[in-house]
Order: structure tokens, then sequence, then C-alpha cells
């Protein structure tokens, strides 16, 4: 491995200056404004990938196009990996808030500004590199590898189910390796193993045929906004806890080990409260803040609106209301039982005063892999490797759909190993990568084969 590692140190400038290359590209899936850059993008990246010995191909879908990079074929069987990445970034606005264009790379000390720096870009590009190191000191890989690195993650990786399905012999791997995740510091490498779920839905109340004038008829009817400020209201408790009957049915406790490696996580309470600028933290009660944001289910309203939103005053009665709801499930929810019991429960507390419309959102299953597994032991020894500290074991509050696909398609766990930072502001203004987690992410992603393949 020595020679490996050499290299990556070696090289760590060339590779600062690749990455700032591959920033440049404005690869916004979501604006068809930049379809032309996604696919310079995703030609770059092929490219690229070539030129560090992979055979690498830009296949299309009926949306943004797919990078497949393959290691040279050799003879006999050898475990093989699938490594996912997305090369399409967040919508870089408002403009106003960087501090520097969001497509030039600025370099302060040692973080690196610009969107997609750290989701996904830095963090894909790490796992290429660790690779050329193998080809280029002709180190022997035991393991064979596939990058399947998409356009379309930030819209939802519409077709990347499609994908996987009609190349299922093709892309047949042991296990996936993503970075897509974080690290809560620099010295605490992090293996997740455990992701939240989700589903989405819109609630829209109806009441009169028209706005009112509030003077006129005011106290006859009832107002829509109101209904439905009451009806949310209902849906949680006051400690916290989601007043929706059966919706912890199938709610796994935390083990004393997972609340123990939890606690391990750095900062406090205050630092947290002081972080997100809110005057007292608030979560479900008989749990700590980390444990609440990343293992336990959520309610959260994203969108609330009724009636009128101008200047000045406009006595109305509104016509309707409309809130969008997400609820965050953790392993062993089905989203589909969820989605029936908040149904139920809606169409239990609306009034008969005004009309319910209920519309389902997007969903996501949550997602569990064991911590004790033979692929978490292997990359639990590779961040060790790397980082020269012991790992921690993160559950991560938010959602990645894709990893049911690969389970579902390619009957394939996932390994989730996240380089950013907390503070990397990834779908924010300024976001960062910090170059000295690059460069360990491209050694522990060199350990991380040898200890894959020998498990």
């Amino acid at each position: 491995m020595q020679p490996v590692i050499d290299y990556l140190r070696k090289n760590q400038r060339r590779f600062i200056e690749e990455l700032t290359e591959y920033l440049r590209f404005p690869s916004v899936s979501a604006q068809p404004a930049h379809q032309k850059d996604m696919l310079a993008c995703a030609n770059w990246l092929a490219d690229h990938c070539r030129q560090i010995g992979l055979e690498a191909e830009v296949r299309s879908t009926k949306g943004h196009p797919i990078v497949v990079a393959k290691t040279p074929a050799r003879p006999g069987r050898r475990p093989r990996y699938l490594v996912y990445g997305h090369y399409d970034v967040q919508p870089p606005e408002p403009f106003e808030l960087w501090k520097s264009p969001p497509f030039e790379a600025k370099i302060v000390g040692r973080r690196l500004f610009a969107r997609g720096s750290a989701d996904n870009k830095g963090q894909n590009l790490a796992h290429l590199k660790a690779v050329e190191a193998f080809l280029k000191t002709g180190t022997d890989l035991p393991c064979d590898l596939t990058f399947v690195i998409e356009g379309e993650e930030e819209v939802g990786s519409k077709h990347l189910a499609d994908f996987l399905k009609s190349h299922r012999k093709e892309l047949a791997c042991d296990a996936v390796v993503i970075s897509d995740t974080g690290m809560p510091a620099k010295n605490l490498p992090a293996l997740t193993y455990a992701l939240r779920g989700i589903v989405a839905c819109e609630v829209t109340l109806r009441g009169p045929s028209r706005d009112l004038h509030s003077g006129i008829f005011g106290g006859a009817v009832d107002n829509p906004a109101m209904a439905l400020c009451q009806l949310l209201a209902k849906l949680r408790d006051a400690n916290g806890k989601i007043a929706i009957p059966g919706f912890y049915d199938d709610v796994l406790p935390l083990t004393a080990f997972e609340r123990k490696q939890l606690a391990r996580l750095p900062g406090s309470d205050r630092e947290f409260q002081k972080f997100l600028g809110v005057p007292k933290l608030f979560g479900e009660r008989g749990f700590t803040s980390t444990e609440q944001r990343s293992a336990r289910p959520t309610l959260e309203i994203n969108g609330l609106t009724s009636g009128y939103q101008g200047e000045g005053s406009k006595t109305i009665v509104p016509a309707w209301a409309r809130a969008k709801l997400t609820f965050r499930l953790v392993p062993n929810q089905s989203p589909a039982k969820i989605v029936a019991a908040i149904s139920r429960q809606l169409k239990k507390l609306c009034p008969p005063t005004v009309r319910l419309e209920i519309e389902a959102g997007h969903g996501a299953e949550p997602y569990l892999m064991s911590p004790t597994s033979t692929e978490a032991k292997a990359a639990l020894r590779a961040l060790k490797l790397a980082f020269g500290r012991e790992p921690v074991l993160l559950r991560e509050g938010g959602s990645i759909p894709i990893v049911n696909d690969f389970k579902k398609h390619l009957g394939a766990d996932t390994v989730l190993l996240g380089l950013a930072l907390p503070e990397a502001n990834a779908h924010s203004p300024n976001e960062s990568f910090d170059l000295d987690c690059f460069a360990r992410g491209q050694e522990m992603s060199a350990y991380l084969w040898n200890e894959m393949a020998r498990r």
C-alpha cells in the first residue's frame, strides 16, 4: 500500500486543481438552462476517468446522462464493488449571499468554496483519485470496481432506478460504497449505518366558494386558515410526540450500544442552540438532541399559506388554506403504512365546516445496515487507518432514497462513508469542502478496497 499512499500525498496539488476544474461546470440539474452544462460535465468526468486508466462511458437516460466507469477487466473472480456519486449540484441562488462566485472555486485556508464542492464532486473525486493511485503505481487492486456517477440526484434520481433495473447484470456487485454524507469533525471519521426515510403530503382545507368580506360574513362561517392551524396543532403533543394513532408501532428502540455511540459525538446542546440561532431547543422528550434529529421520527410543516399575503391588510375570510408536511421515518417504519395512518387522523380531526383534500407527495424507505456486518467492519478499519482515529457510528437524519434502489435492484447493501464537515453548507450559499478531508478521504478509499476484499 505504501506506493499508493505516497502517490496520493505527492499529487495533492494536482488533485485540487482537477477538483477546481470539475467544480467550474454549473451542472444544475433542476434548471433546464443548464442542460448543455450537464452534458459537458458528464463528458469531462468520463474523459477524466479514461485518463486515470478506467474504461468509461457516458450513458444516456430520459433525463441527464450517467457516467459509468470500470477498472480494466482481469481474468478470475474478484469481489466487485460499486461506487456511487453524482455530478449534478443544487441551484446556487441566492447569489448575493455568496462571498465568492459559486462556480469559481476559491481556496481560503484549507477550505475550497464552490457549489458542489462537498455535495458531491469533491467526495466522488476522492474515490477516483484512490483508484488512480493503484493504477498509476502498478499496485494490485484486490477487487473490481464500477463507478456510477449520475446527474439527477438533486432532482430525485428520476431515472436511476430504471437504469439499475435494465443494467442489473452489468452492475452486479457485493456492496455499494457512497460518500455523500458527513462526518462530525475532522478528528471523527464516521460510518453512517442508518438513514431516515420520508413521506410528504399536502393538506388543503376549503371553506366558502370565494374569499369573503370578514365584516359581513365573519363569525357565520369557519375560517379555513384557523381550522387548518387548529387541525395541525393536534398532530403533535406538548412533549414533542406525534399524536397519530399507530405512528410509533413499528419504531425499533435504540440499543444501549447505539446510544453510547451517538453520545460520542462532539458538541453540547448550548453550542447547538447557538449554531442554530434559536432561543431554546425543542424535541421529543426522553431523547438527546442528537437522537431526536437522527434516530427518531418527525413531523414538520414545510410551508403554510392562506389568504392575503401582500402589503397592508385585506379583511377577508379566505376560501382555502394549505400546508405542506413531511414526516421523517426511522428504520422499520413503512411509508405506505404511515401515509394511511396520517390520512385517517386528518379525516378524523377535520371539522365538518370545511372540506379536506390530501395530496400524497414523494416518499422513501428508511435504511439500516448492521454496524457489525463484515462490510461495516472493513469500512471502520479503513477509516481508522486513514484518519488515525477511532471512527464513530452515525445515524443520518436525512434521506437518501437511492440506497433502497441499490438494495432492491442489485441486492446490495450500501456503506456510507461521508467526508463533509458540518460547516460545509451543502445546499446553502458558500458551500465548501475541507481539503484535509479530501486528502484523507482518498487514503480511506485506498485502504477500503484491501479491507473489503479480505473482509
